[in-house]
């Protein structure tokens, strides 16, 4: 690969073959910088606030929403992709300002937008949403329509992947007046993808990381063909991809225990003892601790101070020694990267000095603040709510096929009103093109609707319609 073809300018709307996006006179912004500012204004981003981040529907504040995440990943990745183009790339490459500038700011707007596709409820509602095709008789007739389990139309469903929807929202839907998504640059689109399988391909237990999972849904296959053919990433990972995906790992693995321990499900001093049971001999544990220490070294532990602000001091160390350990084995791996021969993640890489840190924290998470009660309860509740929304709006759907006429005379009609106009807009279009399935036209229909929702949304829109 080669990073004139990586920071390839073409849009999306161009390379499928649409009109040039526009540039006024006097526009001083490069592209990758009117990437970041679509970004920043859309309607996706603004829904984050109101998404889970680890904790639904917390009322503290204090913890973080899935925005408040998405900002700090951005923040780590383009600081991170910064000091990687300086103290590496630009070591082993020949590059102007311009593109140096390029891939920090391509990956702060891949930090930012990573999580767009993720439905309310988290991970937990990516679930919610493909278990509505196995556990619901609806969803089931319709995976019969599709072909059955081992198609991709069926397991585009049945797999449903937040990270394909998030591609699926950035490329094929109604935001800015076409249906091109953001309309982002070949870089971009590129870079935001996490994983390059098909749903019929991807593998849970592939050594290929970037295999495990579905990067894309069948809808948008020819789109990312023509984004790789563009920028030479065609069964290969950008680079950049990795660095924001470091940087996801990175924030969520200390942020998320400094949330637990806002909200009392973890204290200090099983956090401290967690760790060092796990990764006492990691040198990044050791700068952490002694850093943080260092930093508290005027506050006694006996002030009511230390509690909120030993957690900050761990954050930020923890946070620093993590990116000079990712730059260090980027530098490492640099060359298998751009060959497209490195299928790990750098965090977790053996010779990355902070993995055994990263796992540990990731370890103590999963035992002891992603089980805990509140979460779970939160958890099962949304399951119901996104299955009996996908119960009602799989009729609204289906009660447009039939006839194609938007009326008020059937409830299924008034149910298919309710539905977003711009959702509704696309999936018409859809259809007088006579080029896609119906049915799985339709079935994303309701996957976009419903994947777009923050959680307050889908859970006050749920009583609603079923008087709960």
């Amino acid at each position: 690969m080669s990073w004139s073809a990586l920071l390839d300018q073409m849009r999306v709307r161009e390379v499928l073959g649409g009109q040039k996006s526009h540039t006024v006179s006097g526009e001083s912004r490069t592209e990758y910088e009117r990437d970041r500012d679509r970004s920043v204004y859309s309607s996706p981003i603004r829904r984050l606030m109101g998404k889970t981040q680890v904790f639904p529907l917390d009322p503290n504040d204090l913890v973080r929403t899935r925005l408040v995440h998405s900002l700090e990943v951005s923040t780590v990745a383009e600081g991170l992709a910064a000091q990687v183009t300086r103290d590496v790339i630009t070591k082993k490459e020949r590059l102007d300002d311009a593109q140096q500038r390029a891939i920090s700011k391509i990956a702060e707007t891949c930090g930012l937008l990573h999580d767009i596709g993720n439905p309310p409820f988290g991970h937990a509602g990516e679930l919610a949403i493909g278990s509505w095709f196995t556990e619901r008789e609806a969803g089931q007739n319709q995976i019969e329509k599709l072909g059955g389990k081992t198609t991709q139309a069926g397991l585009d469903f049945l797999l449903f992947e937040g990270n394909a929807q998030t591609f699926r929202t950035l490329t094929n839907t109604r935001l800015l007046a076409h249906d091109h998504g953001l309309n982002l640059t070949c870089a971009t689109g590129a870079a935001v993808r996490k994983y390059l399988a098909a749903s019929n391909q991807a593998d849970p237990k592939s050594e290929i990381h970037e295999h495990t999972k579905p990067g894309f849904f069948r809808s948008e296959a020819e789109i990312v063909g023509k984004i790789c053919a563009r920028t030479s990433t065609t069964g290969r990972r950008h680079p950049i991809t990795y660095l924001v995906e470091a940087a996801d790992d990175i924030v969520y693995c200390v942020v998320d225990i400094e949330d637990g321990l806002k909200k009392r499900l973890l204290t200090w001093p099983l956090v401290l003892k967690f760790l060092q049971d796990r990764c006492s001999s990691s040198l990044v544990f050791k700068e952490v601790i002694e850093g943080a220490n260092r930093q508290m070294k005027g506050v006694p532990e006996e002030s009511q101070l230390w509690p909120s602000e030993y957690p900050q001091a761990f954050r930020v160390n923890a946070i620093s020694a993590m990116v000079r350990a990712v730059v260090d084995v980027f530098d490492l791996r640099y060359d298998n990267i751009m060959l497209g021969d490195y299928h790990n993640e750098l965090v977790r890489d053996e010779k990355c000095a902070a993995s055994s840190f990263v796992a540990a924290c990731k370890d103590l998470l999963r035992e002891s603040v992603f089980r805990s009660q509140g979460v779970l309860r939160l958890e099962v509740r949304g399951r119901k709510v996104i299955h009996d929304l996908m119960d009602l709006f799989w009729e609204g759907v289906s009660s447009y096929l039939k006839d194609r006429k938007r009326q008020t005379r059937s409830y299924g009609g008034k149910l298919y009103l309710l539905i977003s106009e711009n959702y509704r807009h696309l999936f018409e279009q859809r259809l007088l093109l006579k080029e896609e399935d119906e049915t799985y036209c339709g079935l994303q229909l309701v996957t976009d609707y419903i994947s777009g929702m923050t959680d307050a949304y889908a859970c006050g829109l749920h009583p609603d319609l079923t008087n709960g």
